[in-house]
């Protein structure tokens, strides 16, 4: 899907119901590849970096008193789980008095900006990227996503000063080489992270993992993944902010290879309402 000039590249929606101190975003789910994206390899490769779906399978979340928001430009495009300078220089036509820090994940070719095509890292763009695009790119996406999430948490934080975050993803059902897990590891229904017990709260996490499991979920906690950038920037727990990041095995709801959803994804975002309803009232009685 290409964009318009002028348009929005983020999505909020707002609670419907009695608002609640928990806010959702998706930064993932996105399928907007501006004219800039300039890819060799066809969108049924690429197309696998995003999280398909996520925001859908929360829908419920406005409906149930907690603001969503969601990314509309797709994550090869701009991914706001990277930091803004997770970038490897030599991918850049000109670098220049650039002060970057590329991660393992941006030595993969998955940055800020991506520059490899899952599952096997092939090259994803037809040259180096121009640095005016990355730039811009920060300046449309990154600065606008991060932005509108640090407003919605300081809008929703409660009376007595706490706001709890979700964080939703999505993730292939076995590892590939373009992730840190070993390739071929097969992954659980769901990863909850608190990057190591630095975002949130011990009780923020237990009671998701408890609503989960108890859901009939099998969840892992901080493996095969602990958190980004976006835990990493919002999260503060000493600062009244608790922040998590959930990943939904993709098996659960759609065909990783066809992307179509399957029979499964009624009942998956059905059993989701029920974890959010278990959160939601969580969060009211603490």
């Amino acid at each position: 899907m290409t964009a318009q000039a002028g348009e929005a590249m983020i999505e909020i929606r707002r609670p419907e119901g009695p608002p609640v101190a928990l806010v959702l975003d998706s930064p993932h789910s996105g399928t907007v590849y501006p004219d800039d994206f300039r890819a060799i390899e066809p969108p049924g490769r690429y197309r696998r970096s995003e999280d398909m779906y996520v925001d859908e399978l929360f829908a419920a979340g406005p409906s149930l008193g907690m603001p969503l928001l969601a990314a509309r430009f797709a994550r090869a495009y701009c991914d706001v789980n990277r930091a803004r300078d997770d970038l490897d220089p030599s991918v850049l036509d000109r670098a220049d008095g650039l002060r970057l820090a590329p991660s393992a994940k941006a030595m993969l070719g998955k940055g800020v900006i991506w520059t490899a095509t899952p599952p096997d890292g092939a090259p994803l763009l037809d040259g180096p990227v121009r640095r005016a695009d990355y730039e811009a790119r920060l300046a449309r996406c990154w600065e606008p996503y991060h932005a509108a999430l640090a407003g919605l948490l300081a809008e929703s934080r409660d009376a007595s000063g706490r706001v709890f975050h979700l964080d939703l993803h999505s993730m292939q059902p076995v590892a590939n080489a373009m992730h840190e897990d070993a390739t071929g590891s097969r992954r659980p229904d769901m990863v909850l992270s608190d990057r190591e017990g630095t975002t949130a709260s011990p009780a923020f996490l237990e009671t998701a993992r408890s609503l989960l499991a108890g859901l009939g979920f099998s969840v892992a906690v901080n493996d095969p993944f602990k958190g980004a950038e976006i835990l990493r920037l919002h999260g503060n727990p000493a600062a009244g902010v608790h922040s998590l990041q959930i990943e939904v095995n993709r098996a659960l709801y759609m065909d990783v290879e066809g992307f179509a959803r399957t029979d499964r994804f009624a009942e998956t975002q059905a059993r989701l309402t029920q974890f959010l309803k278990g959160l939601r009232d969580w969060v009211a009685s603490v």
